[in-house]
């Protein structure tokens, strides 16, 4: 007897939230060969190939505003994903996920400035879980400081948010593969003015180093974490309720917590462990009973894995 197409689709986002958690252990080791914007451009440069063999028929657009939108929605991928891989260079892996998950907790506070939504209940406690979670993660006991790399990601975090916010206004508006072809393909345009820049400035060295690992790192990223997982998660949305979703997304720190177990030995202890929870609990207190986002939206803030 064959699947039900809601089953299939539930399994299709699983395996996508995998390939984005196991991306953040991929990703930490290849930044070993490799400056965070250095990689970064390598990754979308596959990326953009790829989107323009899956959605060439796209690449023209067929309503005024689709390429403003794409922009828009392009510029806080790219800022996600610069602060979220160059934070990435300086703390862990499960910490990173953890703190990128923020992202939608985050989604109702911006929700109240740009469209003047006003939150639930549930909202605000899924930002206090999540934000008492974060102190326990990020924080050492006796410390009031919190490290570099964490800080960058919360950075990340809240990119990501606006990331939410930007696909929950323009996707009921606009096509969207178009939207998705362009915000990768701007994306791609500002990591490569951004990477000789920083560069240049002695932010970020221009350093390359191929090896194996470097190469499958970039493949991995830009072909599945982003092409395939862009397409897979757009066909998966329609079929899947958003319950379920919400639930399989918040699997992906979980992913990216495993992995980093199983690959690097890191361990959270009782006081990360904590954290981590809250932070799970946050989430799903904002996804299942808070402020309501589009699906696509929240899917879409996560291409990476590493985001």
């Amino acid at each position: 007897m064959p699947l039900p197409q809601r089953v299939k689709a539930d399994l299709a986002l699983v395996g996508v939230i995998f390939i984005w958690g196991t991306s953040f252990v991929i990703v930490k080791t290849a930044l070993a060969d490799a400056s965070p914007l250095m990689f970064l451009l390598l990754r979308f440069v596959v990326a953009g190939v790829a989107m323009l063999a899956l959605f060439r028929r796209s690449l023209v657009p067929t309503e005024p505003g689709t390429l403003r939108a794409g922009a828009v929605i392009g510029f806080f991928l790219f800022a996600g994903f610069a602060f979220q891989t160059v934070g990435l260079h300086y703390t862990t892996p499960t910490k990173s996920a953890f703190i990128t998950a923020l992202s939608v907790p985050l989604v109702p506070l911006l929700l109240v400035f740009v469209l003047r939504h006003r939150p639930r209940w549930e909202s605000l406690a899924g930002i206090a879980a999540a934000t008492l979670g974060m102190y326990l993660l990020t924080v050492p006991p006796g410390e009031l400081q919190i490290a570099r790399g964490d800080l960058l990601t919360l950075v990340c975090a809240l990119a990501f948010a606006g990331h939410i916010v930007a696909i929950g206004r323009y996707a009921p508006r606009f096509n969207y593969s178009q939207l998705a072809l362009w915000q990768v393909l701007t994306a791609l345009a500002l990591f490569a003015v951004a990477a000789p820049a920083a560069g240049l400035a002695g932010l970020d060295p221009l350093e390359v180093r191929w090896s194996l690992r470097l190469c499958l790192a970039v493949g991995v990223t830009g072909v599945l974490a982003t092409a395939l997982a862009f397409s897979v998660q757009t066909w998966a949305q329609q079929f899947t309720l958003p319950t379920h979703t919400a639930i399989i997304f918040s699997l992906e720190p979980v992913f990216a917590a495993l992995t980093s177990f199983v690959v690097l030995q890191e361990r959270l202890g009782g006081r990360g462990l904590l954290g981590a929870g809250l932070i799970l609990l946050g989430v799903l207190l904002v996804e299942l009973r808070g402020t309501p986002v589009p699906v696509d939206a929240v899917g879409a803030a996560n291409p990476s894995g590493d985001d």
